[in-house]
């Protein structure tokens, strides 16, 4: 069985939904500018797929057309949307297809335009309309259907007793962490800048400078009627605009073929399922069953990416595996970089491969969780330069 391994990695900078410099640009947009770029660096290797998660974007297929955009008229592209986790999925589909031997080399990742999706609201004749929304579960007052604060967010902080102090101190933390990467130029590597008609944007643009606990503090519970209810905007990811794809290959492809040495192998992976109203604690179950895989333990990974879709369940999840807080998201993550939704699992992914590298090598493990009660966890392996 061929190890499947990524030669190529890299994303477009964060953008802010809506009002940020990606704005007016599309899911399209995007993925056909970092599958193009990637299609580019590896010459005219044959490439036999891309498979990009996407999310609420009318049931089109955004890999083809970024295909064919990128002159790859024979490569047939596949949807992938495991909600949060589509991007992760996308990457985790293109290994097993590698490993089983139908596949030798695959563009995969995640695209999220939040600020041109359809599922934003519109006007008709002067009116605004809120658009019907494919639902993630069957509705219930515990596990309310389109209300991720409360199923992803509250709920963990409940079971695993995350105050509103430490889940703003995680939101500070990410922020800080964030604009150090930013500063000292870790993202160098994985970001590709893109032209925008509000001109280059080739920084991310969501984390805040100006945090600080005192405005994290008084910043209003977005459900003040619930009794201690401690989830705000501030310890909450933002609405966000990317894209992020990693070239997996067979391992003989990739030194046989295209002549580039292996940034990472994919060791394992796994998605669960839980309770819809503990959305937010998937990863616990999700990152053991992917480290069994490999026939790893916790002990052995050197750096995590784990989605701050919510501060919340991103302690939750530290607190109950008992995961050492140093080793999670060095450079941020979704409360500073942003969450562009089903951009984030191969956008973890990509920041987790460069700083591995940056770092000399290791273990690096992405988790989230995914709406409806779903999870998912990637394992890799970057090798000593």
């Amino acid at each position: 069985m061929p190890e499947a391994v990524i030669v190529s990695a890299l994303r477009t900078p964060i953008g802010t939904a809506r009002k940020g410099t990606l704005r007016d640009t599309t899911a399209f947009d995007l993925a056909d500018h970092v599958v193009s770029a990637a299609a580019r660096g590896l010459g005219s290797a044959q490439i036999d797929d891309v498979i990009l998660g996407e999310g609420m974007y009318g049931g089109g297929v955004i890999a083809r057309h970024a295909a064919v955009t990128a002159g790859l008229t024979s490569v047939p592209g596949l949807a992938n949307n495991r909600h949060c986790a589509a991007g992760m999925s996308a990457v985790q589909s293109a290994a097993a297809s590698v490993r089983a031997g139908m596949d030798e080399l695959v563009i995969a990742g995640g695209v999220n335009s939040a600020s041109t999706s359809p599922k934003s609201r519109f006007r008709v004749e002067g009116e605004w309309v809120d658009p019907w929304v494919s639902p993630t579960h069957p509705d219930s007052p515990e596990a309310p259907n389109m209300d991720m604060s409360i199923t992803v967010g509250w709920n963990a902080a409940v079971k695993a007793g995350v105050s509103r102090e430490e889940m703003d101190a995680w939101a500070l933390r990410s922020h800080r962490n964030a604009i150090a990467a930013i500063d000292e130029g870790r993202f160098a590597d994985e970001v590709l800048p893109i032209e925008t008609p509000h001109g280059l944007f080739a920084v991310d643009e969501h984390p805040r400078r100006d945090t600080s606990m005192e405005k994290l503090a008084k910043l209003t519970p977005l459900h003040p009627e619930i009794e201690g209810f401690s989830i705000t905007a501030g310890n909450a990811s933002g609405a966000n605009d990317a894209a992020a794809v990693l070239a997996v290959a067979s391992d003989r492809f990739a030194a046989d073929r295209l002549g580039l040495p292996d940034l990472a192998t994919v060791k394992s992976w796994a998605s669960v399922g839980v309770d819809p109203a503990y959305t937010g604690l998937a990863p616990v179950e999700a990152i053991p069953k992917a480290l069994a895989r490999a026939g790893m333990s916790l002990n052995d990974v050197d750096l995590f990416e784990i989605n701050e879709a919510f501060a919340a369940m991103c302690v939750a999840t530290i607190r109950l595996l008992g995961i050492d807080a140093d080793r999670v998201n060095v450079s941020g993550s979704g409360c500073s970089l942003g969450h562009p939704v089903a951009a984030s699992g191969a956008r973890m992914l990509v920041s987790l491969v460069h700083e591995l590298r940056r770092r000399g090598g290791g273990i690096g493990v992405a988790a989230m969780c995914a709406g409806g009660g779903m999870g998912s966890a990637t394992v890799i392996e970057v090798p000593a330069p």
